[in-house]
């Protein structure tokens, strides 16, 4: 069978990395067939949905408790989600978030479709579980 046909399913993974409690997977990732964007920011992630589309989003939760997203936005994903709806609106997005700002998630899940919630820490196992059920079921 040729390999062409595996490249040009490969599901691709935005890995939006802001602090040190982002998992670091790059084995299962590799082992799962996915190929994995490090982004340092959202900022970054924006530029990079320009120009293409994950079939992932993986990214941590930031409750903004201060006036940085007052009104319009629960968190530090409210843009990165809108901007996904428009240009990538079939990725799914796995949420991490600590246990303390697990409580405002709701928040963000009545505005946009959260595919997982994890709670950090994160495990190898835990979000394999998550990409491996969302294989089977496709």
């Amino acid at each position: 069978m040729p390999t062409s046909t595996h490249t040009a399913t490969m599901t691709t993974l935005f890995s939006i990395i802001e602090s040190p409690g982002h998992p670091r997977l790059e084995a299962l990732y590799q082992r799962m067939g996915i190929t994995q964007i490090k982004l340092p920011s959202q900022r970054k992630a924006l530029q990079a949905l320009k120009h293409s589309a994950p079939d992932w989003v993986m990214a941590e939760f930031f409750y903004g408790f201060g006036n940085n997203y007052a009104g319009a936005n629960v968190c530090n994903l409210d843009v990165l989600l809108a901007s996904l709806r428009k240009q990538a609106p079939e990725a799914r997005v796995i949420v991490l978030v600590s246990k303390e700002q697990a409580q405002y998630v709701p928040l963000l899940a009545e505005r946009f479709p959260l595919h997982a919630v994890l709670t950090l820490p994160v495990t190898e196992t835990d979000v394999e579980a998550v990409l491996a059920a969302d294989a089977a079921s496709r």
